[in-house]
């Protein structure tokens, strides 16, 4: 029997993690008394990413931020494997790991149009709530509309309320870098700090 707590998974490369990572997993927990933690879960280094670093750097970065906030968790769990796995297991070793809880996973509405596509999409809409973030100029109601697969499965869709929209991109950080241009503000103070001491993306 599952309580009524929500463990949120939020999935990415974070090559590095931004403010905007951070502001909306603590506008998530803020905005749904019910969730305990989130969970951060950086890709693989195998993951078919140009220009990814090594899960040990962007690992580190994560956790000296989520060391400070009690609500914050990293896990490692995609960075022990010999590939990179896909969501749903993932999803389904972090519920083994929480039985009793009931899991989300966040995504961006630019990755919700490819969801049919993903390994067991059927079980994954099924099994898990997915909470979405809509980017740019989408909106969440009209994706789903226009797509059977998602339009069929459309009670597992959670639309992030009230969301602050962020144009920046960590591709847009490590170009910065490159210019040796200032970054501050863009990242926490952590992980600027940490790409400084050890010169990162330059």
């Amino acid at each position: 029997m599952k309580d009524d707590k929500i463990i949120v998974v939020f999935g990415g490369s974070f090559n590095p993690p931004l403010n905007s990572h951070f502001s909306l997993a603590e506008q998530i927990i803020s905005e749904y008394e019910n969730v305990e933690k989130l969970i951060f879960v950086p890709v693989n280094q195998k993951y078919q990413k140009k220009g990814l670093l090594d899960n040990k750097y962007r690992y580190e970065m994560l956790k000296s931020v989520c060391d400070k906030n009690d609500k914050f968790e990293v896990s490692d769990i995609e960075l022990k494997k010999k590939r990179q796995p896909y969501t749903i297991e993932t999803l389904e070793e972090i519920q083994k790991q929480y039985p009793e809880k009931t899991i989300w996973f966040t995504t961006g509405s630019d990755n919700l149009k490819e969801l049919k596509t993903w390994e067991k999409a059927e079980d994954l809409v099924k099994k898990f709530k997915i909470l979405v973030l809509e980017r740019d100029e989408d909106c969440l109601e009209d994706i789903i509309k226009q797509d059977k697969f998602l339009s069929n499965n459309e009670k597992t869709f959670i639309k992030v309320k009230n969301s602050v929209r962020s144009s920046l991109s960590s591709s847009f950080v490590r170009n910065k870098i490159k210019e040796g241009k200032s970054i501050r503000y863009f990242t926490p103070d952590e992980v600027y700090e940490y790409i400084n001491r050890n010169k990162l993306f330059e």
